[in-house]
């Protein structure tokens, strides 16, 4: 009986999905179901590769189906297969289902055998989409491989915005591509002053280093951004038209890796990377939008392909520990961060990512050694001595804490982060108040929409007793980030000392909501016997 009832129930299953689109008919008939549905479920669980597999064999037997062809598309740009990618665009090619992205493929494999033909196909297939912005810069570097002057596709940028803002950054590498170097830094120079992209110094830079002007890239990238840091070591490059197509491609990526847009982040990304290979920044972008989508061993993966001798080896061991962290695998991302602050050769940025996860562990008193070494390391940084004393001051010793807390604001009078550390911690602790009150309205006044700097001035004036003044700064924090249980807990304390009991308590039991499991059950004590009289 039971050999019976499992085919039939399996086809009520198969009936229902489709009537809901979920299976594509060619896919169901073919008998390959189970091929299309396991797929589906490794999408789901972040299991890119065996979800690709899966795709490619349902393709392979419903060739026509543009909805199988869409989700092995997809997941083939994610596991890096180009083959299956590939055959998916055929399909797809020239049907109303096809996304926007869909000629990045073509785009990027042409460019990377510097394909003039397939690249301008590919640049005029994406005129017809929204990627369109693209198609000026693009069509510069094709003039530029060929041979031409690229000036004419530049000043086609129409009045985008966006287009010619991306118009302005390439002519500026272009112009040091073809030799004029001054006037390509003075192109740069002119989109800082409105906010140029780190990226576009870091390209310049690669081009200057090609370019023998050793010089004038370490000039350009001086300062103290890890990625600068590692292209000062002599990152160099051509201004090949694999190059000028991956720089594109990252450019958009990165602005939107933290954009709700996982699968274009996907596509651009991978893109960037198989247009230039050795675009180890595309990568990092890359295994950040795969660890965004839960595809945590490919993106984990993606970053194995950064070799040790890359100048983004250490920005990719931070990335690789960020993403252990957010999968929920602390142990791990601990490991790997002590490793790194351990071996012959670390410095400055690997023992502030270790310190860094063990204070996120609560291991306080460790990670205060740890910054202590950031500090000795760069004593004029504020916020190595704002970490430092904050892990100290977090770990129970509250006099050498307030001391280096003392140094960050010395060193950094306006910085309204380490005032309100400092302010709020003298507060909490009744040490000073009138002076944490100044200093907290004085971080108030530089960062005015800082809820939780507003909160930290408004409980200040609640321990000082002046409730009027601290009401209004309590409830817009409260207002801001209506998530923060600390925030939370100070509206229920100030409502219920002005004699608002039933605010009061409403205030605590939202707050123990997003509280910790020990501040949750203060806080529900709270709810139910109120502050104690004084």
């Amino acid at each position: 009986m039971e050999a019976r009832i499992i085919p039939i129930c399996k086809r009520l299953f198969l009936a229902s999905l489709l009537s809901l689109g979920a299976v594509p008919p060619a896919a169901a008939d073919t008998g390959h179901l189970a091929d299309y549905l396991k797929a589906g479920a490794a999408d789901a669980d972040g299991r890119v590769d065996l979800a690709a597999a899966g795709y490619a064999r349902a393709l392979a037997a419903a060739p026509a189906s543009t909805a199988v062809a869409l989700r092995a598309y997809r997941e083939a740009l994610a596991a890096g297969d180009v083959a299956l990618a590939t055959r998916a665009v055929a399909v797809l090619r020239g049907r109303p289902e096809a996304p926007a992205d869909l000629p990045l493929l073509p785009l990027a494999v042409a460019a990377a055998k510097q394909d003039v033909a397939g690249a301008t196909a590919a640049t005029d297939a994406l005129a017809a989409t929204p990627l369109a912005v693209l198609v000026p810069s693009l069509r510069a570097w094709i003039a530029f491989a060929e041979g031409t002057d690229p000036a004419p596709q530049i000043a086609r940028a129409g009045k985008d915005p966006v287009s010619q803002r991306l118009t302005a950054e390439t002519a500026a590498l272009l112009q040091i591509a073809r030799g004029d170097t001054a006037r390509g830094l003075a192109t740069i120079q002119a989109l800082r002053e409105t906010g140029s992209p780190v990226d576009l110094r870091l390209s310049a830079g690669q081009l200057l280093f090609g370019r023998g002007e050793t010089d004038r890239a370490r000039a350009l990238l001086a300062g103290g951004d890890p990625g600068f840091a590692a292209v000062r070591a002599g990152d160099a490059a051509q201004p090949t038209l694999g190059f000028g197509v991956s720089r594109l491609l990252g450019r958009i990526a990165g602005d939107l890796a933290d954009q709700d847009a996982t699968d274009l982040s996907i596509a651009l990304a991978r893109t960037a990377v198989i247009a230039y290979p050795a675009n180890d920044r595309a990568r990092l972008l890359l295994a950040a939008a795969l660890a965004k989508d839960k595809a945590i061993p490919r993106a984990l993966a993606t970053l194995d392909g950064i070799a040790p001798a890359s100048p983004y080896a250490a920005t990719a061991g931070a990335t690789r520990i960020s993403i252990l962290t957010t999968a929920g695998r602390p142990a791990d991302a601990l490991a790997l961060a002590r490793s790194g602050a351990e071996r012959a050769g670390a410095g400055e940025s690997d023992w502030q990512t270790y310190a860094d996860q063990l204070s996120a562990m609560n291991r306080h008193r460790e990670a205060a050694d740890w910054y202590r070494r950031v500090v000795d390391a760069d004593p004029t940084a504020w916020s190595a001595w704002l970490q430092y004393g904050g892990a100290l001051e977090q770990a129970g010793d509250w006099p050498a804490g307030r001391v280096a807390l003392q140094k960050a604001v010395a060193i950094a009078p306006r910085e309204p982060l380490a005032l309100n550390y400092l302010g709020y911690a003298q507060a909490e602790r009744r040490v000073d108040v009138p002076q944490s009150i100044a200093m907290l309205e004085r971080a108030h006044a530089l960062k005015p929409d800082d809820a939780s700097i507003a909160d930290s001035l408004g409980w200040a004036y609640f321990i000082g007793g002046d409730l009027t003044r601290a009401q209004p700064l309590i409830e817009s924090a409260a207002a801001g980030d209506p998530i923060n249980a600390e925030i939370g807990e100070h509206l229920g304390d100030l409502y219920w000392t002005r004699g608002r009991r039933y605010e009061a308590r409403y205030a605590w039991r939202a707050a123990a909501l997003t509280a910790s499991a020990d501040d949750a059950t203060r806080l529900a004590t709270k709810a139910v016997q109120g502050l104690p009289r004084k």
